[in-house]
């Protein structure tokens, strides 16, 4: 049985060719807020009012990990998070796997309410999904 909900999209991440260019598209025109910079990670964390779109650099550690820039064999989504209520590790584990999904333990990632836990799958087209919980305490 489903022992969480959905509360709303935590954050999307997407993998761009300049991310200077980016910053600039998403804060100048859009009115996204900066909010943290990775620059060893070729990151970009952007506040979208409770949510956040992070950009990360194709040539960057991250980026790179994706491949190419888009185009038929590359992608610019890295995964959806979905933040989720309650976030029991233990019981979200059982839930996934008896789901046939193969997951791994939690860990700890930055998002849209700061730091907290995170359990990634992959849906049945393997689209990356992350499953977050809410930040913890400071």
């Amino acid at each position: 049985m489903r022992n969480f909900t959905i509360q709303r999209i935590d954050h999307i991440v997407l993998r761009v060719k300049d991310i200077e260019r980016s910053l600039a598209f998403y804060t100048s025109v859009l009115g996204c807020e900066l909010k943290k910079r990775r620059d060893d990670l070729g990151m970009i964390h952007l506040s979208t009012g409770v949510s956040m779109i992070d950009l990360v650099a194709v040539d960057g550690p991250l980026g790179r990990q994706g491949g190419p820039a888009a185009g038929k064999q590359g992608h610019n989504v890295d995964h959806l998070c979905l933040r989720i209520e309650p976030f029991d590790e233990q019981a979200l584990l059982a839930y996934l796997n008896s789901a046939g999904l193969s997951v791994e333990k939690a860990q700890k990632r930055y998002g849209a309410e700061g730091e907290g836990w995170s359990i990634y799958c992959f849906d049945p087209d393997g689209n990356q999904i992350e499953l977050k919980g809410p930040a913890l305490a400071s």
